[in-house]
């Protein structure tokens, strides 16, 4: 019953991001316009605007739910997420980068966002390594908050040296927005994340195991060096892959995975798709918001899941204290 409940969430969340926008379009021409009857500019708004941004969203949110469920049992910190590992820092710096040197936006950015998340995943992966060999999550977590803290000092000296229209753009990406989704960039990210999303799906078992701590783990019979170079690389070229076609968007990853635990309980077979229908769930929702509250003017995202995401944050920590 709670699966279906939470099926019918999503749909009704997805709904409404076609229904819902700063141009009226009568609910029975929505269905319509979605699959190409009807006016053309009411299909252009439908299908190529709203129908975009929501599949984007969905799925974006979605995949940073599952990044930070899986990092939380990697690191056993309740408090990790997408972000803590340096990978905002250097998708952000290779963004504001791009942006100074007046890339493309359509794929100067995405792309050199890309790359510098790359860079900050081998980066904070060579500092996290011990003895040359062995994968230590408490380095791993402090290797993340170092590269992020000089990837953020970077972005700064750029954007202080940068024109005014350049420091805006950079600003508006940093807090993230599905303003530029299209039905290539939905293509784009599904093709990248479906392989890390089935690596961590398939490590559900062991990441149970991991959460007891490493040494019950390799007794219990899991392999865990291996299992936590697969985890750090999935989470890694997920969270990549979403900053790179939507910016920085927080608390996404965070606050899911704690959510979903309290309902569906800390078995990764279950918590990883709850996690990732909630994920999906929260950031179309978000996205509606930010772009019809204040419509025609867009909020970023991120400002939205942040507004959404420390209130509801201190309640699980509170919850999780009692």
């Amino acid at each position: 019953m709670r699966w279906l409940s939470l099926i019918a969430i999503a749909f009704l969340a997805l709904a409404t991001a076609l229904l819902l926008g700063p141009t009226d379009v009568p609910a029975p021409l929505v269905w319509d316009a979605l699959w190409g009857r009807g006016e053309p500019t009411t299909v252009a708004i439908v299908r190529d605007l709203r129908a975009t941004r929501a599949a984007l969203a969905f799925l974006v949110g979605g995949g940073l739910a599952v990044t930070g469920a899986a990092l939380q049992a990697l690191v056993r910190n309740p408090l990790a997420d997408p972000y803590l590992l340096g990978l905002s820092g250097g998708a952000g710096l290779g963004a504001v980068a791009a942006i100074a040197l007046g890339l493309s936006a359509a794929w100067g950015v995405p792309l050199a966002s890309l790359a510098g998340a790359l860079l900050a995943v081998a980066l904070v992966y060579r500092l996290a390594l011990v003895g040359g060999s062995l994968l230590d999550p408490r380095v791993l977590l402090l290797g993340g908050v170092v590269v992020g803290a000089f990837a953020a000092s970077i972005m700064g000296a750029i954007m202080a040296v940068s024109p005014a229209p350049e420091i805006r753009n950079a600003l508006l990406w940093l807090l993230g927005s599905f303003s530029g989704a299209s039905w290539t960039t939905v293509t784009v990210f599904a093709a990248y994340a479906v392989i890390p999303l089935g690596l961590i799906w398939l490590q559900a078992r062991p990441l149970d195991l991991l959460t007891l701590g490493e040494e019950p783990a390799l007794v219990l019979g899991a392999e865990v060096e291996r299992l936590k170079r697969i985890l750090y690389f999935a989470a890694s070229l997920l969270t990549a892959v979403a900053v790179a076609v939507s910016g920085i968007i927080g608390f996404v990853g965070l606050v899911t995975p704690h959510a979903v635990r309290i309902v569906w309980g800390h078995t990764h077979g279950r918590l990883l798709p709850t996690a990732f229908l909630l994920g999906g769930t929260l950031l179309v929702a978000a996205d509606i918001v930010s772009r019809t509250l204040f419509a025609p003017v867009e909020l970023p995202v991120g400002v939205v899941t942040a507004i959404i995401g420390v209130p509801v944050f201190v309640v699980l920590v509170r919850r999780w204290q009692d």
